[in-house]
């Protein structure tokens, strides 16, 4: 019978399995995809926009973000518009609601549950775990990954690295996976760049046209935002 990491504080799971796991058990939860769902949302939230988290791929999606007065996401390929490129986030205005699907990050977010929802990335992990702090001692870190063409979880480096960052902030026991999420994040701390444009996920964002959004992405400690799911959308609640 699995033990959901009950005896331990600070928890860490991958995927969908991981939020569905840990989550009941948890006083928080945080979901980190840092190429690019949760850089873009910390991007997007530190300049007073909202992301409302949405499936991949939907073809509900058009009428979800009218009925909610947002914006839809464009795909990452046209540039100039809104999109999963963070890079397509740094002049969004304060107040823009944006619907903001991805196949990995977004999707866990709708499938989270509890009081408290956050999304980490690498520039603003130490905010997001004082916010995560503050609901509760039990929390759960929940890396993404990616996923094959199957539809198989992907294990993704960058988001155990950026699971390690919030970890490393947080008091409290560390169960074994999380232990291993913080000492990837020891390993790279100096290097984050690199390993992020190396990695699978960065080589194929470099082939695309988008190192941009890995320099965004790499830019560790560099947000005080700490995006909270408040009913469809993230907002910035940073603690104070």
């Amino acid at each position: 019978m699995l033990s959901h990491q009950i005896d331990y504080e600070l928890r860490c799971e991958w995927g969908q399995h991981g939020v569905t796991t840990l989550a009941p058990v948890s006083d928080a939860v945080v979901i980190v995809d840092v190429l690019s769902f949760s850089t873009a949302v910390d991007i997007a939230v530190a300049r007073g926009a909202a992301i409302l988290p949405y499936r991949w791929r939907d073809s509900s999606a058009e009428a979800f973000a009218a009925s909610k007065g947002a914006l839809l996401a464009a795909p990452r390929s046209a540039h100039g518009e809104y999109s999963l490129s963070p890079v397509s986030l740094q002049s969004i205005p304060a107040h823009t609601a944006l619907v903001l699907p991805s196949p990995n990050g977004s999707t866990l977010c709708l499938h989270a549950t509890g009081p408290t929802i956050l999304t980490a990335c690498l520039r603003n992990s130490a905010a997001v775990a004082a916010r995560a702090r503050a609901s509760g001692p039990r929390i759960a870190v929940i890396p993404a990954g990616e996923q094959w063409r199957d539809g198989s979880l992907r294990p993704a480096i960058e988001d155990l690295i950026g699971a390690g960052a919030v970890l490393a902030e947080l008091p409290g026991r560390l169960s074994p996976e999380a232990e291993l999420a913080v000492a990837a994040f020891q390993r790279f701390r100096h290097n984050l760049h690199d390993v992020l444009a190396r990695c699978i996920s960065g080589q194929e964002l470099v082939a695309r046209g988008f190192a941009r959004d890995i320099e965004l992405a790499a830019e560790y400690a560099s947000s005080s935002a700490a995006p909270v799911l408040r009913g469809d959308r993230f907002v910035n609640e940073a603690s104070t």
